[in-house]
């Protein structure tokens, strides 16, 4: 039998919007090799690969280059698949090991919730070009309001939501840093939403995410201590769009979103 990949738009309740992902699922462990040829001839930002294991599924991320440690659009994705294809029960609970150990999804009406790590934030220095590299004129002390670095990348926050939309950064300057990528936000214009974002990692071969998950295990307790709230809600300004809702609970994030399956793909080459 011919293995197939189904894609899932995450965060978002509209076809062609939010982030789309490959999803795989095979009743055995696929080969690595194998793997990271299908994730480049999907050249999604992820392609997630499951299969069963005891206590329930066992989940890898890969961009077109890398095999990240932490994704949550391709999570919600991979759920929505089990669900969606009868593998596992409306009401079951999704459980995936992976390089961040367990994570866990599950249906709340048509939302789907998932629990992960919150990522600790240090403050620092920004490196001296990051304001060019991001397309930031000769005020950009008063723009780049403050600079952080998470277990994974770059948090920037600006002076406002407008400067975020309208960003046009360097992407073979963001490539050069020692980070996966880096995440820039601001406090949301609208009642709607409590803070915005974008997400760059070129480095890691997507330019700009449409929508991150795991950019807002850091965002939701960065703008959650900011703005004294345990629950937010958070638009990626990319041009696809997409909205997550965060709960912050201690050292975990309760991030929330909406799927829609748009494709069912059958690879006609098994192996490589």
């Amino acid at each position: 039998m011919n293995p197939v990949l189904y894609v899932v738009d995450a965060f978002t309740n509209k076809a062609f919007q939010g982030n789309p992902a490959a999803v795989c699922v095979q009743d055995h462990a696929s080969d690595e090799t194998w793997m990271k040829l299908v994730a480049r001839e999907m050249n999604l930002a992820e392609t997630a690969f499951a299969h069963p294991i005891e206590g329930g599924y066992s989940l890898r991320w890969l961009t077109p280059k890398v095999e990240v440690d932490l994704c949550g659009h391709a999570t919600l994705a991979t759920a929505h698949v089990l669900w969606e294809t009868g593998q596992l029960k409306s009401g079951e609970t999704a459980r995936f090991l992976t390089r961040s150990g367990w994570l866990t999804c599950r249906k709340i009406d048509d939302w789907i919730e998932m629990d992960f790590p919150a990522l600790s934030i240090d403050s620092g220095e920004p490196p001296k070009d990051l304001a060019s590299a991001l397309g930031l004129d000769s005020s950009s002390e008063i723009q780049l309001q403050s600079f952080h670095r998470t277990s994974m990348d770059y948090l920037v926050e600006l002076s406002s939501e407008t400067l975020v939309r309208g960003l046009k950064v360097d992407m073979n300057a963001l490539a050069s840093y020692p980070v996966r990528g880096v995440i820039v936000t601001a406090k949301s214009d609208s009642n709607e939403f409590d803070f915005v974002s974008r997400f760059f990692a070129p480095g890691a071969g997507v330019n700009e995410d449409p929508v991150t998950g795991s950019a807002h295990c850091a965002l939701g307790p960065y703008w959650g201590k900011k703005l004294r709230k345990s629950s937010l809600i958070g638009y990626q300004a990319s041009e696809r769009g997409g909205i997550v809702r965060m709960q912050l609970d201690k050292d975990r994030v309760k991030l929330s979103g909406h799927s829609v399956m748009t494709s069912r793909i059958e690879l006609l080459v098994r192996s490589f």
